[in-house]
C-alpha cells in the first residue's frame, strides 16, 4: 500500500521516516518529496508498505503523532491525477 504522509519537518531524512514505519513491518520504499531547484523538503512525502494489514496498523498508530514538533498527517495515499496544461483545443 502507497501511504501519504504530510506535514513533515523539514529535517526529517528518508532513514528517520524508514525506521518510524518499518516498526510496523517491511517497508519497500519512502520517498520524501523535495524542491526540484533547491533540493529542500516539501514537507511530505510517500512510503510504501508491501502487506496492507501492517500499512492499516502503521496509518492507525501514527497518524496525529508527532515526530520532530510536527504533528504527522497520515493515510492511503490516493492516485496521483493527471494535470491539464491548461491549453485545451490547441
Amino acid at each position: 500500500m502507497n501511504i501519504y504522509v504530510g506535514n513533515l519537518s523539514y529535517s526529517v531524512t528518508e532513514d528517520e521516516l524508514r525506521d518510524v514505519f518499518s516498526e510496523f513491518g517491511e517497508v519497500s520504499s519512502v520517498k520524501i518529496i523535495t524542491d526540484k531547484f533547491s533540493g529542500q523538503s516539501k514537507g511530505f512525502g510517500f512510503v510504501e508498505m508491501p502487506s496492507n494489514s501492517e500499512a492499516d496498523e502503521a496509518i492507525k498508530a501514527l497518524n496525529e503523532s508527532e515526530i520532530k514538533g510536527r504533528k504527522l498527517k497520515v493515510n492511503q495515499a490516493k492516485p496521483r491525477e493527471e494535470r491539464s496544461s491548461g491549453r485545451s483545443g490547441y
